[in-house]
């Protein structure tokens, strides 16, 4: 078979099968170009979720007719001012997104620079020029393709449903508004408007955030930490959220490099590190994240879509993303979610009207007694100073007190004491957790703030946290201890990866495993870290082999440690059913209050919640 030369029209929809796969990917790539060409409105238009019309409307600076015909021209474009391909700082820079979507539809592009005094259209059918004539507009461009696909039935049949195709081109217009939040965006479809966000004022990260409420909603913004570190030339910004305020799937994570939304596997990696201890596995953290690097440390030219990017060096990247969101993790310290307290609320809206009502109710409806005269009973919550068990009978106080909070905990000389509490005691409502006022079932602490609210706390999974937090503290502070093994386990390799660790020899001394070349191929371990209790050796040095390979760092063995203390800490806290004194729960609310990360335990479920004083009343029709 002779080799031959394809036809120019064979070689842009090949290259069309690279770039665009979907009406999302075309739209992604027109809007990459408005936004290159200093837009500062654009509007988007679809019908039938893109498939029969895509019409994109910016004010940017516009192309004169020749520059038109130019950009119609495979690999012509005016993004490489030179032919360094390590100095891109724009988003579009190939060349190839007009050509491609012209060879695979109906395209019109109409443009007019400032100083022109009329526009120039170019039409375009299939790769064949239908129409080049002036044309009268506004200052901008205006693109519109249609009937995508229409005569490539072996394309067109991949497409999948209206709604799909839709939600797929909506998710490409809010990764991109957010990333550009100076920028104006609305979005219509079949003449509704589906999306709509004003450009916003003030520096990037005002902007920023004024523009996620656009995207993601109030919730978010309401339960999302700032996130703002630099490290060696390299910038981490943007917003994640508590642990408590999660998924269950991750598609709500959005990265950006340089402006550029990505999705990379290491950065994806990096956020679930982050999140390890803090957040059950099967659940994903909200997070928007805007990297800046400088020129030359992004290799964006390795993949035709520019969705992943490739970086000088990936272990500086994945600890700048993992410091910078512990830090601001154990920065938020015992806050917890607002839905937390809202799901409680709408359980206790919804148990409310469950059991009968009682007989001496009318059964017409809601009916309200005469108060009861009680004088033994308190009338208000702040005055019950002792736990309470599920019968209502007040529990004396225990004995011993946990040797944990000895050192924080008021000294008490009594039980009667106890029971009775000094006036001063009153004032442990102005801490954030209030001051401890019952126990309910011997397993959630009740407290009173000072804002009349109300505090609930899961004993076992707030003690589970404050335990888990010292151990790590000790394993920074007192180092990792070490189990000799009794015959040394000899570990097979590639050279490749018995190289890079023995290069990381020291550093691995350091988390407790010693280990030293044998032969070429070859690995000798000769201790590991004690908590590991009995690990897989071998399993455990391949893995920490291609980590080191592929990222410069041992990251995995870091992590098993943490797991076994988290592990270690689930089973030697305070346990759920345990009988608490006042002061044993004062000291407990004291010791969250300074300990990081304390709104949530180690597998990510909430410790506390607090419902406040209006949101009491409305349970009760106060409100």
């Amino acid at each position: 078979m002779k080799i031959r030369r394809l036809p120019d029209h064979l070689v842009n929809q090949i290259a069309a099968g690279e770039v665009v796969e979907r009406p999302a990917n075309a739209i992604k790539e027109l809007l990459e170009n408005s936004l290159d060409a200093g837009a500062r409105r654009i509007t988007i238009d679809l019908e039938e979720g893109g498939r029969r019309l895509i019409r994109i409307t910016d004010d940017g600076c516009g192309m004169t007719p020749e520059e038109i015909r130019l950009a119609l021209e495979r690999h012509a474009t005016s993004k490489l001012p030179t032919d360094d391909l390590s100095l891109i700082r724009s988003l579009g820079f190939r060349g190839e997104a007009l050509p491609s979507i012209a060879s695979v539809s109906c395209i019109e592009i109409s443009s007019r620079p400032a100083e022109a005094e009329t526009g120039w259209r170019v039409k375009v059918d299939y790769g064949q020029v239908t129409a080049d004539a002036p044309v009268g507009m506004n200052p901008g461009t205006r693109i519109a393709v249609s009937d995508l696909f229409a005569r490539l039935p072996a394309r067109l049949k991949f497409l999948k449903s209206e709604r799909s195709e839709l939600t797929a081109c909506l998710d490409i217009v809010r990764r991109l508004a957010m990333a550009h939040p100076h920028v104006g965006f609305t979005v219509t479809h079949g003449g509704r408007t589906l999306f709509q966000s004003a450009a916003q004022s003030g520096d990037l990260f005002a902007a920023g955030a004024g523009r996620l409420t656009d995207v993601l909603g109030v919730e978010f913004t309401d339960n999302a930490i700032p996130v703002d570190v630099s490290r060696d030339g390299l910038r981490l910004s943007g917003f994640a959220s508590l642990p408590t305020y999660n998924r269950g799937v991750g598609d709500h994570q959005f990265l950006f490099v340089d402006g550029r939304p990505v999705r990379d596997r290491l950065l994806l990696g990096a956020i679930r590190g982050a999140y390890q201890d803090v957040l059950a596995h099967d659940r994903f953290p909200v997070v928007v994240l805007f990297l800046e690097t400088p020129e030359g440390f992004v290799d964006v030219n390795v993949h035709p879509t520019k969705a992943e990017v490739r970086f000088a060096d990936a272990a500086l990247v994945r600890g700048l993303i993992v410091g910078g969101l512990r830090a601001g993790l154990q920065a938020a310290g015992q806050r917890s979610s607002t839905t937390v307290a809202a799901a409680a609320l709408g359980a206790l809206g919804r148990s409310a009207t469950a059991p009968a009502a009682p007989s001496s109710v009318p059964s017409g409806g809601f009916g309200y007694q005469s108060r009861p005269s009680a004088p033994s009973m308190s009338p208000r919550l702040s005055d019950w100073s002792v736990a309470y068990n599920t019968g209502g009978n007040a529990v004396p106080p225990a004995q011993s007190r946990l040797a944990d909070f000895a050192p924080h905990a008021p000294a008490a000389s009594s039980a009667a004491h106890e029971e009775h509490p000094a006036p001063e005691a009153e004032d442990a409502t102005r801490f954030p957790m209030g001051a401890a006022r019952a126990q309910i079932n011997n397993t959630y602490i009740v407290a009173e703030t000072a804002d009349g609210g109300m505090v609930l706390v899961d004993q076992h999974a707030a003690h589970e946290r404050l335990v888990y937090e010292r151990m790590k503290a000790a394993l920074a502070e007192g180092g990792i201890k070490r189990q000799l093994l009794l015959l040394p386990e000899v570990v097979e390799l590639d050279q490749i990866a018995a190289d890079a660790l023995e290069t990381r020899a020291g550093d691995l001394d350091s988390l407790g495993l010693v280990i030293e070349r044998f032969g070429p191929a070859a690995i000798l371990v000769r201790e590991v870290p004690a908590l590991l209790g009995k690990a897989d050796v071998p399993g455990l040095v391949r893995d920490l082999a291609d980590e080191i390979v592929h990222l410069g760092e041992a990251f995995s063995l870091k992590e098993k440690l943490h797991e076994v203390c988290a592990t270690m800490a689930c089973h030697g806290s305070v346990r759920a059913g345990r009988r608490l004194s006042v002061t044993e729960m004062n000291a407990l609310l004291r010791e969250m209050e300074a300990t990081p990360n304390s709104g949530q335990c180690n597998h990510g479920r909430p410790t506390w919640l607090k419902l406040h004083q209006a949101d009491i009343e409305k349970l009760f029709g106060r409100r």
